[in-house]
């Protein structure tokens, strides 16, 4: 056998002509293989969970007048299935339009209830072997879309950002410590400053501005703490004309007072103290030399907070993270009644993913208090949401993880890698480099339309599978969910997944899983499932961009599971440009649709562009190179019909042993079968373009 494994294409809209030279490359493999003797049973698959569906039947429901807290869970999952199944079904006919021979009647679909019932199956395996965990930690979530999103659900876009510095009061001096932020709005969020041992800092008296059109915030006789190296560029954001460096600083043990201790309505809820502490992640390269901390909303930050636990007891504060922001992106009344309700990001309307109230009204408060020594605008290329295009935050939830360390998830995953094959060979560098420095893998969401975390949690903490009883309980577990699907997981009470045991203070999970763990799974609920493939692909075959997405998702689980990739290959095709080079965009008018082309020219000239392309880099496609594909054609066709055409009256009575052949027919038949032995090498190398 040899099995091409079909990632899933999601099941929503209209295939486009990245998806279709995926399944061409797709069918021109297995057919390849097919005619060399193989078993070679393609299997087409959907990904049918997630919230691009979620937002299309959400629309819906608004059109009529109901919001999504107005539709009961079950109805608004059953209305997702629906729409699914239908995109399914117009993709199906699509695919089966290029030409691409499958097993179109029965494939794989994350949405069957055999499917949600597995890939609860390899959760809770996870779960019970102890690499699943619930933490509290900065993750990126997205305001607009209300969950969390993991690191290949995110794309880096140029945004315009505001820029601050800001000065900490230093607690019983007349000196302030400089940081500089490009998130004013987690100012009120700081909890502490952080500094670097081997920075050289020092004690800077200011002693004339510049002029200026409006009055600067700094003033003669103001005392300034801040790295060396990067006093020019503090003194320039500031108006700063000169300053006397009085001192050098050794930050250690310093206590701040918080820049918002004495705004108007503080409430008492700044007059904690503001440690100095200790970071790795400090530098000079730009700032001030300090970094303002926000637990809450820094992956830096927040190791930083969590590593100084006795320091911080020391000085009477909770070491635990603050919640400052709710699921909308708004302060939450952890902070002072001025800012509740304030949004990070405007989650609605024109200005959807512009800034929202949090930032002016953090930099008013820092004016009121004479504490904002500068402040500018800058661009800077920061996470934004693939699908909503608007910004991302970091944002401290409860969430779960799979530990990329705890049971040697990242050592077996980076084995796995160098073990498989990979075409182009630069791919295996891409996804190490991305393995060994990715965090633990986040596969909590907070949405309805996916299959749920299967997972009971006491208040004490514990899970149901650290329990004696676990196997059990997972029993009745997947059988609900094998046959009423993700509603039975929903609609089944905690007492009756417990079974004999007491259901008192055990809670249902209600988050769902990430999309990419669903995906991830296609190896344990179609490859290890059917009898007419094998348990382990030959060839995974993507876009270049899946060494972040399915390829790693599915190497990850896997590993966590089996202890091996899923694949004994992977090959990644470029994606498709316009014919001058640029992204294909609407807003350019230069895109090109399958049909388009399909209903003008016919499905060969497609399959013919594929076939004699350098898949492994972007390829493009525009009027002039559509042309000179039907002129190949031509000829192609032309020269078939010729041979064809000799042959006609042919008997198999004229046939001569080759011993009796002329020279020329021995040379020909020679070069033939010189000529096949290229074309097989070329077709086993993926080298299409050589056929």
């Amino acid at each position: 056998k040899y099995i091409l494994h079909d990632g899933p294409p999601y099941a929503n809209g209209h295939i486009h002509m990245g998806t279709a030279l995926n399944k061409i490359l797709k069918d021109m493999i297995t057919r390849s293989h097919q005619m060399m003797g193989y078993d070679s049973n393609y299997v087409p698959g959907w990904d049918c969970h997630g919230l691009p569906i979620e937002w299309k039947v959400e629309e819906e429901f608004r059109a009529k007048g109901r919001t999504k807290d107005d539709v009961p869970g079950a109805e608004f999952r059953k209305r997702c299935r629906e729409y699914a199944a239908h995109w399914l079904d117009v993709q199906r006919e699509e695919f089966k339009r290029l030409g691409v021979i499958g097993d179109w009647d029965n494939p794989y679909m994350t949405m069957k209830f055999e499917s949600e019932a597995i890939i609860c199956g390899e959760l809770l395996k996870i779960a019970k072997s102890g690499q699943l965990y619930q933490g509290s930690k900065p993750i990126m979530w997205s305001p607009v879309e209300r969950t969390a999103l993991a690191e290949a659900e995110v794309e880096y876009a140029d945004r315009r950002a505001t820029q601050i510095y800001v000065k900490f009061p230093v607690r019983g001096e007349e000196s302030s410590i400089v940081i500089w932020t490009t998130t004013p709005w987690t100012i009120p969020a700081n909890r502490a400053v952080s500094y670097a041992p081997k920075i050289r800092y020092g004690l800077y008296e200011v002693t004339e501005m510049q002029d200026s059109e409006f009055e600067p915030w700094s003033k003669p006789g103001d005392k300034l703490i801040v790295a060396d190296d990067l006093w020019e560029t503090v003194a320039k954001a500031g108006l700063i004309k000169a300053a006397n460096r009085l001192a050098d600083v050794n930050p250690e043990g310093m206590v701040l007072d918080h820049p918002l201790k004495h705004m108007d309505g503080a409430e008492g809820k700044f007059d904690f103290p503001v440690p100095l502490l200790a970071g790795d992640h400090v530098s000079a390269d730009a700032g001030t030399g300090f970094v303002h901390t926000a637990p809450s909303h820094g992956e830096d930050d927040y190791v930083v907070w969590i590593s100084n636990q006795k320091k911080l007891e020391a000085l009477g504060l909770d070491p635990k993270v603050p919640m400052t922001l709710d699921d909308d992106g708004r302060y939450t009344d952890i902070l002072p009644a001025r800012f509740q309700g304030l949004d990070v990001i405007r989650t609605s309307g024109k200005k959807r993913g512009q800034d929202g109230k949090a930032n002016p009204e953090v930099l008013k408060a820092l004016v009121e208090c004479g504490h904002l020594l500068a402040r500018g605008i800058l661009t800077l290329r920061d996470a934004h949401s693939w699908r909503s295009k608007a910004p991302v935050i970091r944002r401290a939830t409860p969430q779960w993880f799979i530990s990329m360390s705890k049971d040697g998830l990242r050592d077996k995953a980076l084995g796995a890698i160098k073990q498989t094959k990979w075409y182009p060979a630069r791919g295996e560098n891409r996804i190490t480099a991305m393995v060994a420095e990715r965090p633990d893998w986040l596969i909590s969401r907070q949405r309805n339309w996916g299959v749920p975390i299967t997972l009971l949690v006491h208040k004490d903490g514990r899970l149901h599978t650290e329990l004696p009883e676990a196997d059990a309980i997972n029993g009745r577990i997947l059988a609900a969910v094998n046959t009423h699907g993700v509603d039975g997981w929903f609609d089944t009470p905690a007492s009756a997944l417990m079974g004999d045991l007491d259901a008192e203070g055990w809670t249902k999970v209600t988050d769902i899983l990430d999309v990419w763990f669903d995906s991830g799974c296609t190896h344990a609920f179609c490859l290890k499932q059917r009898p007419d493939l094998k348990p382990r692909a030959d060839l995974y075959l993507e876009g270049s961009d899946q060494h972040r997405g399915w390829f790693q998702s599915s190497l990850l689980e896997s590993c966590a599971v089996y202890g091996e990739a899923p694949y004994d290959g992977v090959l990644t095709h470029g994606f498709v440009m316009a014919e001058d080079g640029r992204k294909m965009s609407k807003s350019l008018g230069n895109t090109v649709a399958p049909e388009q082309i399909i209903r003008q020219y016919g499905a060969e000239i497609m399959r013919l562009w594929v076939a004699s392309s350098d898949f492994t880099v972007d390829l493009r496609i525009g009027d002039e190179i559509i042309k000179t594909n039907v002129d190949a054609y031509r000829k192609l066709r032309n020269t078939l019909r010729y041979m064809v055409g000799a042959l006609d009256g042919y008997d198999d009575k004229e046939a001569l042993a080759h011993t009796d052949m002329p020279a020329l027919e021995r040379w020909v038949l020679h070069r033939l079968h010189a000529l096949d032995g290229q074309i097989r090498s070329a077709y086993l190398a993926h080298d299409y373009k050589r056929v």
